[in-house]
């Protein structure tokens, strides 16, 4: 590693090296409010600079048009990145409050030229199914999957929010480079099932919101009071009313130990976030997302910062107290059944 860029390590069994901190970009387009195009021109350049080569996105955010702001900086540096990017929940122009999960085959096949044309790329470094619908067969979208790695269009697979066992029934298909999961001090689900078997497999894990969605940052502590409307947050069972209380309070040996290593809140959560790696012996390569330089900075930052036995055991208890679920009921979510 140079002194202004973060180490690298290989994303998966023979997947690319890539820098031990990626960039998720999903809120440079929606979700958070209002966005500043130039600002996140930016911070994508900035990013390259320290170091981080690996640039996650979706055909989902923004309904598209999130692969549309990437598609000129990935033209212009195509060969120094890696572009990850993901199928399986669907939208609909006529109903915004839309949202369906999609794996057959020939929806998978729809969506990758989708994002191929884009992005403006003739191949896609990474492709994850976003979320799983347990109504098609696991084999047959991995072997769709598997189909656009022989036809040219997709390098290496990936999946995302998928138990141990879908983990080691998709491998078996065909190889997985990584497992995109939310993994952070609040949450702490994907070590149940699915770490174990990354470890097995030799699978990376790529943790989406390894800062809470900002809510270890201590940037908020009411999303419904803090946060703009439109900001998708103020409908998070975690960031509002009594639970935001309760949740707020255990961030105090976060702050505590940021003191002591002359850092933010934020570089110690992604710190603990990056130290999986170490503790349970795979590659963890984390995605916070931000719109501005000076964040991305600050989160790069978090790489070179290593917490002791004690901070990690003062940390240990904090998911475990976490008040209020992920995600707000998602049952009304449409799967093939209902289509």
């Amino acid at each position: 590693m140079t002194d202004d860029k973060i180490a690298t390590v290989e994303l998966g069994d023979g997947g690319p090296r890539v820098g031990v901190q990626g960039l998720g970009c999903m809120g440079m387009s929606e979700f958070y409010g209002d966005t500043d195009l130039a600002a996140a021109r930016e911070t994508l350049e900035t990013a390259l600079g320290a170091g981080v080569t690996l640039f996650d996105t979706a055909d989902v955010y923004g309904s598209g048009a999130n692969e549309e702001l990437l598609a000129p900086f990935v033209a212009a540096h195509r060969d120094e990145i890696t572009l990850a990017t993901k199928f399986a929940i669907e939208r609909r122009d006529d109903d915004p409050n839309y949202r369906g999960v999609r794996n057959d085959p020939a929806y998978i096949r729809q969506a990758v030229e989708g994002s191929l044309r884009r992005l403006g790329t003739d191949v896609i470094d990474l492709y994850y199914m976003h979320r799983r619908d347990p109504l098609v067969p696991l084999a047959e979208s991995v072997g769709a999957m598997a189909e656009l790695v022989r036809q040219g269009k997709v390098k290496h697979l990936g999946l995302s929010e998928v138990t141990g066992p879908e983990l080691r029934e998709a491998h078996a298909v065909h190889p997985i480079a990584a497992l995109q999961s939310e993994w952070s001090l609040f949450s702490r689900d994907v070590e149940r099932s699915a770490v174990p078997a990354a470890v097995e497999l030799r699978v990376a894990l790529v943790p989406y919101s390894p800062l809470g969605r900002g809510f270890l940052t201590g940037a908020f502590t009411d999303a419904a009071k803090d946060l703009p409307d439109g900001d998708f947050r103020r409908h998070q069972p975690r960031f509002t009313g009594n639970n935001a209380k309760a949740n707020a309070a255990l961030l105090a040996p976060v702050r505590e130990i940021a003191q002591v290593h002359g850092a933010t809140p934020a570089q110690i959560a992604l710190a603990w976030v990056q130290q999986r790696a170490q503790v349970h012996g795979l590659s963890v390569v984390p995605i916070p997302g931000t719109r501005r330089s000076s964040r991305l900075l600050e989160n790069v930052g978090a790489t070179r910062i290593t917490l002791t036995d004690q901070e990690l055991a003062l940390l240990e208890p904090i998911a475990g107290q976490v008040a209020g679920d992920r995600y707000p009921d998602m049952s009304n979510t449409a799967t093939a059944r209902e289509r």
